[in-house]
């Protein structure tokens, strides 16, 4: 009887398995793949020879650049046909590296790369920022076309931002109008062109820019990655954890995140005609899961330079005082869809529980006719307990148009607007909303 007991359960268990696998579906009602369920990291040691960078002449200084010296480990490795890269305990002074096919990154406990603060050490190359292909300066830690990279280890990778955030204020109090690039600063890692990589429990800290972006990526797992940079005693201008551009498949998963801007933005092009633009797109089938956010800007932002995101699930997270929940920037220069976003199970505490409002800081039409209005539509935010200084932050505006929200099983506590105009969206459903006790229909 016990056993027919046993296998009654065990039969209900995978059943149970079988309907919650089918049932889990992107918001548009695509199925989510197995692929974002397998979240094991890879081990390193099963990637190749390792070439720890000390046997072959890379000195533990904190205070010797030896970008050179590391580059030739990398290029070793890659004339060999490929291999990991590991960074012993000790700290390294480096600036910008370059990973080749079949290379790979490893940093052991209580290893540092750090990065060179002067701006000098660094190349001019072509690369993407902020939204757009040109020539500005490379990351600290850079992989482009390198299928399978891997970036592991309980190592850090400090970026040494402080004097480039000084400088950025310096540069900002005499020009008021001066941009995020105007600033010559690095970011920490940039990785491009590139399918099937995975980024896993390393810390990067203190970026000079931002700290991670990846563009043109399939396949991509972020998994318990710790992203820091300060507000004080010196901001960290635009340091974003996350910058997803132009990528799909995309799963970050177990993160820690507190910056100072947003924790993860989505990216993909900007101006009037961007959508023509081959070297800009969409995002597509991006899931952040059980992640913590610390003090940042935005724990989703879509924006400020993104065209299409479709298929955008962020759930299961706790919010520790970020600025907003959820930021739909609507750029009147560029034209931009958003759809598809589902915000779910989150609970905490944040300024913003939603805030979607024209975004003009760099606007410009280079010349063009302003693009019809922008869409945002068929999202949903559902699940929530948040505590919050203001619920809803949604304005008006011509020049883009709010279509479908769904606001379900909503317990905010807010210290300002209760009450919203519902007239702003169209087709706005709400099942179980309240605001400070009230039930908000």
């Amino acid at each position: 009887m016990k056993i027919m007991k046993m296998n009654v359960i065990l039969l209900f268990a995978v059943l149970l398995s079988i309907h919650t696998y089918a049932s889990d579906l992107f918001p548009d009602g695509t199925p989510i793949p197995d692929w974002f369920r397998k979240t094991e990291t890879v081990d390193y040691k099963t990637l190749g020879n390792q070439y720890v960078i000390t046997k072959y002449g890379v000195k533990k200084d904190s205070t010797l650049l030896q970008t050179r010296q590391i580059q030739a480990v990398i290029d070793k490795a890659a004339n060999a046909g490929g291999g990991v890269i590991v960074i012993p305990k000790g700290t390294f002074l480096t600036a910008s590296l370059f990973f080749k096919p079949k290379t790979h990154l490893h940093l052991a406990e209580g290893a540092v790369l750090k990065g060179s603060d002067d701006i000098s050490d660094f190349p001019v190359l072509e690369t993407r920022i902020e939204g757009e292909t040109c020539n500005y300066f490379p990351a600290l830690v850079n992989a482009d076309k390198v299928d399978g990279f891997t970036l592991s280890g309980k190592g850090t990778i400090n970026g040494n931002g402080l004097r480039y955030w000084k400088a950025f204020w310096l540069r900002r109090t005499w020009n008021p109008k001066c941009t995020n690039k105007d600033e010559m600063r690095p970011r920490l890692v940039y990785i491009s062109n590139s399918n099937n990589v995975q980024i896993s429990g390393i810390r990067m800290v203190n970026s000079p820019f931002w700290t991670s972006h990846y563009y043109k990526c399939n396949n991509l797992k972020i998994l318990n990655v710790h992203f820091f940079s300060p507000v004080k005693p010196v901001k960290s201008p635009s340091t974003d954890a996350i910058d997803i551009d132009v990528c799909s498949n995309v799963l970050v998963k177990g993160c820690y995140m507190e910056v100072n801007d947003d924790a993860i933005a989505l990216k993909g092009g900007k101006g009037p005609v961007s959508d023509k633009d081959p070297n800009n797109g969409g995002n597509y089938n991006i899931i952040i899961e059980d992640c913590t956010y610390g003090f940042c800007h935005s724990a989703l932002t879509c924006g400020s330079e993104s065209i299409h995101d479709r298929n955008v699930i962020l759930r299961r997270c706790t919010l520790r005082n970020p600025q907003m929940l959820l930021h739909l920037k609507m750029r009147p220069d560029t034209p931009q869809k958003y759809e598809y976003i589902l915000i779910e199970d989150i609970t905490g505490n944040t300024g913003k529980f939603i805030s979607v409002r024209p975004w003009t800081q760099f606007f410009d039409l280079k010349g063009e006719q302003a693009p019809p209005p922008s869409r945002s539509g068929n999202i949903t935010m559902r699940n929530i307990n948040l505590e919050c200084e203001t619920y809803f932050d949604v304005a008006k505006s011509e020049k883009y148009v709010l279509t479908d929200f769904i606001f379900e099983n909503l317990n905010i506590k807010a210290n300002k607007n209760s009450d919203f105009d519902k007239s702003i969206i169209e087709n706005l459903k709400l099942n179980n909303v309240k605001v400070n006790g009230v039930e908000i229909k």
